[in-house]
């Protein structure tokens, strides 16, 4: 060390400045001559900047890797899978009821026990028990459920055994078709907490639209299955049961229909569930229409709380500003107030849905509360929730009873624990693009708003992207034929490409 300094010393510069001018001494006790240490230094100059762009090489390239999840199987029925092959006859359907299901609905009914509301609470604390009186009162005495049961089965209803599971699903074909045309196979999937009844007012807009005031240049068939575990379609009896499973299902079950490709369309369960078929089997998917899309894995939503400040820079428009901010309010609270059943359900649904499936009163304010502020927030300071705003008592009702009459309520609320209960981000298809030509109608009082540059994220060949004029998350049973004439825009579109 003593040579190490008289040599430095002799150097025209301090010690520390030799060392930074490539006066190096080595562990062996050695000098090394500073032309080679530049030209060590150059060596890992080259590397480091070799191994940056190989990651910049590497994140371009897997960005836009198109891949697929694995198209695998299952068996959820009870039990061991059979070792005979699976019955895949499609058996029609009908929708029963009878006095003695009424009776007992009457009978639960007359022995609710309701908590009286605070004094100017509304819809703040949850559903107004007030209201809820009202409701239970028409439930009661006016509401013909023998007479919704014939309007269900108005159109087509079947099941087919697939996986072990019964599937119930109604498939309605056009009365009329055009000389030479064929119908566009459409698979819609519903949510929770909603059912296949949901699609019933926008079906007459997508299979016979010239009647109902469109153009008939797009005629579809459309393809309605309850999610396994809600309404008529068989719950899973194991564990796992999730929407890549469903989505797998219900691409058997349009393969056992006869269409070997067919568009997809869902909001909330649906949006994901068709998400996955797409990303299960691209070939088959000719488009995807959403009007809810899980895009919470992407670079974009790291810039929400600057984004009112620099909304251009983000890519940002007017509207989604308007939409998004302010932030604590729209974004923050919002989530905070309306995601506490999804805690309950990813966690131990079971428990409340002894409640659930016990207490039809219970049930009804479960989930007719969702039915008021997920339509729109603002409904929450009205004392009435402002249900009847947007919907009937009899149409709100049809969809509980379709919960109340399959005991379905608690086999719906797993499925939050099957994608939720493993963490965020721990399935493969979360963390992957879709690769499908994709529209997409964002309605205004949805629970988050997904602006454009978070769609495309995750969605690459979005061709269609709509900022809706109303409507919030039940978009199918609230705006109809707003959502009808997006997703004809939206094939149009991809028709024409």
């Amino acid at each position: 060390m003593k040579e190490k300094q008289q040599k430095c010393r002799g150097h025209p510069r301090s010690t520390s400045r030799c060392l930074r001018d490539l006066c190096s001494y080595t562990s062996e006790g050695g000098w090394i001559n500073p032309g080679e240490v530049v030209d060590i230094g150059v060596m890992w100059l080259e590397i480091l900047l070799t191994s940056v762009l190989g990651f910049v090489i590497y994140w371009f390239v897997s960005r836009d890797k198109e891949e697929t999840l694995p198209l695998e199987d299952g068996w959820w029925g009870p039990g061991s899978r059979p070792t005979g092959r699976e019955d895949e006859s499609i058996r029609p359907f009908k929708v029963e009821t009878s006095d003695e299901e009424i009776n007992d609905l009457h009978q639960r009914i007359d022995k609710a026990r309701l908590t009286p509301p605070l004094e100017d609470s509304r819809f703040h604390y949850g559903f107004n028990s007030n209201y809820l009186k009202q409701i239970v009162s028409y439930w009661r005495n006016e509401f013909d459920w023998k007479k919704q049961v014939e309007i269900l089965n108005r159109y087509p209803h079947f099941k087919t055994k697939i996986e072990g599971l019964d599937i119930h699903f109604i498939h309605v074909k056009p009365p009329q078709l055009p000389s030479g045309r064929t119908p566009k196979p459409l698979l819609m999937v519903h949510g929770w907490p909603g059912s296949f009844y949901e699609f019933y007012k926008i079906i007459p807009f997508l299979t016979d639209p010239k009647s109902h005031g469109l153009g008939d240049e797009h005629v579809f068939e459309v393809i309605c299955p309850c999610i396994p575990g809600y309404g008529f379609s068989e719950a899973s009896s194991k564990k796992g049961f999730n929407t890549v499973a469903t989505a797998r299902i219900f691409y058997k079950l349009m393969l056992r229909l006869g269409f070997q490709e067919f568009y997809v369309q869902g909001g909330d369960w649906g949006a994901l569930i068709c998400t996955n078929i797409a990303q299960l089997v691209p070939s088959h998917v000719k488009g995807l229409h959403l009007n809810m899309a899980f895009v919470l894995r992407s670079f974009y939503t790291l810039t929400l709380p600057l984004g009112r400040h620099f909304a251009g820079l983000f890519g940002y428009t007017q509207k989604d500003v308007e939409l998004m901010y302010p932030f604590k309010e729209k974004v923050f609270y919002s989530l905070m107030r309306e995601s506490g059943y999804m805690h309950i359900q990813a966690t131990k649904p079971d428990t409340v849905g002894c409640a659930l499936n016990d207490s039809p009163v219970g049930l009804a304010a479960y989930i007719l509360e969702k039915f008021s502020t997920w339509t729109k927030s603002e409904f929450r300071d009205l004392e009435d929730g402002g249900l009847e705003r947007k919907f009937s008592l009899d149409d709100l009702l049809t969809n509980i009873m379709l919960y109340w009459t399959t005991g379905s309520i608690t086999s719906s609320q797993r499925f939050y624990k099957e994608n939720l209960g493993q963490g965020y981000m721990a399935h493969k298809h979360e963390r992957m693009k879709v690769y499908v030509p994709t529209g997409f109608a964002a309605f205004p009082c949805e629970l988050l708003h997904a602006p454009e540059n978070w769609v495309k994220f995750k969605y690459p060949k979005l061709i269609s992207y709509s900022y809706m004029p109303r409507g919030g998350h039940f978009a199918a049973f609230e705006e109809p034929q707003l959502l009808a004439q997006d997703i004809r825009k939206f094939v149009g579109l991809l028709e024409r490409q």
